[in-house]
């Protein structure tokens, strides 16, 4: 790509972000939500951090788009102890630890 089409693209989607959080902070900002509005609301940051980690696990780019043991085992843990534990800050480090014993046992 030339570089008008990359900072036309990056001025584009910095406009449409600004957009998307103008309309519920200047538009909206001052007036009471729907209920049904407010519940699908609490679901945001659930269904954003899976779509943030999953690529890194499937398509780690350390090794080339190939799975790895160690981050699917990472993975596998930081889901199963937010799961049974229900405490994020538990899962994060567990994941993190098993990543870094995997990543340091296995290579």
């Amino acid at each position: 790509m030339n570089e008008v089409a990359v900072w036309t693209v990056i001025v584009l989607l910095g406009l449409g972000t600004f957009g998307l959080r103008f309309v519920f902070t200047g538009v909206i900002g001052d007036r009471q939500l729907p209920p049904w509005i407010l519940r699908h609301l609490r679901y945001t940051a659930v269904a954003v951090l899976p779509g943030l980690v999953a690529p890194l696990v499937v398509w780690p780019s350390a090794t080339g788009g190939q799975l790895d043991p160690p981050r699917l085992a990472a993975a596998a843990v930081t889901l199963a102890t937010g799961l049974f534990s229900r405490n994020v800050v538990a899962a994060i480090l567990l994941g993190a630890a098993t990543l870094y014993a995997g990543l340091y046992l296995l290579g």
